[in-house]
């Protein structure tokens, strides 16, 4: 009989398609077989457990570079010991350009901090300025297996106007590449926020109310009609509400390529969590803002249907105390000076488990889907990660649907020091967490060292081709830039 490098055995494999009693066999960091009475030189007792692909965060800023130098608090150690701690073996994070700069200087600094990753990782690749020259560097910058370009559609110093858009749209089509996109209107904001500063109006809950979900799905509908225009497939980032989901299913409906990710933040945060005593809100603001009960509601009907097909986090931490954390203005800071962003990353699945399976409201085959599988497919990952099949990398959660757990900063083993979903009580946890083979997680503990995690350059893929439809017949990508 074969004896694999490690056998899992015992347990009931979950893809996104069915469950199934099976053992795991790995050799050499990969699945091998998916069979019964597998024996391992090392086996992992998976009695009573789900055996589930490895996490898949598409959208998650670890270690980000910031335009004064340094870069975000959340380093890649830490940030993928809490990835490992909650069950994710893979992450999508975010190469910066900075207006007025090159990509590639940022690019070269970014790849070498993420040497001291854990986790495996690919890189979306931030466009804020694209005159002709950085629009140079982006055919090069794609083929070395960044397959993905974030845009913002607000923010200072980020934000594109619709025509730089549609020349970073033109260029992704040109080249191979998803755009994903930050769907909210920077003037609008902007118009908002002064009126309520100027009526007084300071604490963190007017977070929300500058960015109703009218600006959300405002700029979602501009977002995807300039990408028809281009026929260029796009990602919608961190849909929060069903007003911006409706207007990405009347584009699927007329055969667009665009997909929706949310955010566990929003199926169980609300716009009155940024309403609590004195600066305690802040810990909470983050955007798109969380909206309330109907929204939420609305967001999981929307992944019912299948609009919204990704899960991520969106960790983007900023600690509460410290010198750049969300005091970093004072505590009398309004608003708009408070750096908004919360961390997620060791939570996502479990928490996605207890309100999405634990709840009843999807499958466990929905879950591995939304979490790990999809990410895979639609950023270039799958099959070698994001699935429990032979020739996958051996990335694997056991995972038990039943355990109960309350949520606290010390079990999510970030660096941030706070998590918005303290004292959260949640069914389903991991216990352990395998990685290319690798037991690198058990009962919380984490073991894999600094630099394990690969790169994963991305090759071209035929998921996010185009569709080849134009308005006219007339393709604009290949006679602007």
């Amino acid at each position: 009989m074969t004896e694999f490098d490690l056998a899992i055995r015992g347990g009931t494999v979950v893809t996104a398609v069915e469950q199934f009693r099976a053992d795991v066999g790995i050799r050499g960091g990969r699945i091998e077989a998916v069979g019964a009475n597998l024996r391992g030189a090392r086996t992992l007792d998976a009695g009573g457990l789900l055996v589930l692909p490895g996490g898949v965060d598409s959208h998650c800023h670890i270690e980000q570079l910031q335009p004064g130098g340094g870069a975000d608090e959340e380093s890649w150690e830490t940030g993928s010991r809490s990835a490992l701690a909650g069950g994710t073996t893979s992450v999508v994070t975010f190469s910066t350009q900075f207006k007025g700069r090159p990509i590639g200087p940022s690019l070269a600094e970014y790849r070498q901090r993420a040497g001291q990753a854990m986790v495996d990782y690919a890189f979306h690749q931030i466009v804020t300025d694209p005159t002709d020259a950085v629009l140079a560097e982006l055919p090069g910058i794609i083929a070395s297996g960044i397959r993905s370009l974030k845009v913002f559609l607000t923010y200072d110093p980020l934000w594109l106007d619709d025509r730089q858009y549609l020349r970073v749209l033109a260029a992704a089509r040109r080249h191979g590449a998803l755009v994903t996109v930050h769907c909210e209107n920077y003037e609008a904001i902007g118009w908002m926020t002064e009126a309520l500063l100027a009526a007084g109006l300071t604490a963190p809950k007017y977070h929300a109310w500058s960015r109703p979900p009218v600006l959300e799905r405002e700029a979602t509908h501009r977002a995807i009609a300039l990408a028809e225009l281009v026929d260029q497939p796009i990602q919608i980032f961190h849909v929060s509400c069903p007003e911006a989901a409706e207007e990405i299913a009347r584009a699927r409906a007329r055969g667009v390529r665009v997909w929706g990710e949310t955010c566990p933040q929003y199926f169980v945060l609300s716009a009155a969590d940024m309403d609590r005593p004195g600066f305690e809100g802040a810990k909470f603001m983050c955007s798109p803002a969380p909206r309330d009960a109907k929204a939420t509601a609305g967001l999981w009907e929307a992944i019912r249907l299948g609009t919204l097909d990704v899960v991520s986090s969106d960790h983007s931490g900023w600690s509460f105390d410290g010198p750049r954390g969300k005091r970093v203005n004072g505590t009398d800071a309004n608003f708009r000076d408070i750096p908004n962003g919360v961390p997620g990353l060791g939570s996502r699945l479990a928490i996605l488990w207890s309100e999405g399976v634990a709840a009843g409201r999807i499958s466990a085959s929905d879950f591995v889907r939304l979490t790990a599988t999809q990410p895979a497919r639609l950023f270039g990952l799958h099959p070698k990660k994001g699935s429990v099949m032979p020739g996958a990398d051996a990335d694997l959660v056991l995972w038990d649907p039943t355990r109960r757990t309350t949520i606290t900063n010390a079990l999510m083993q970030h660096t941030i020091d706070y998590t918005p979903y303290e004292g959260l009580a949640v069914t389903g946890w991991p216990v352990a967490t395998v990685r290319r083979g690798e037991v690198v997680m058990q009962d919380g503990q984490v073991t894999a060292q600094p630099g394990g995690g690969q790169y994963l350059p991305v090759a071209p893929y035929d998921a996010i081709a185009p569709r080849g439809v134009f308005a006219n017949g007339f393709d604009p990508s290949t006679a602007c830039s």
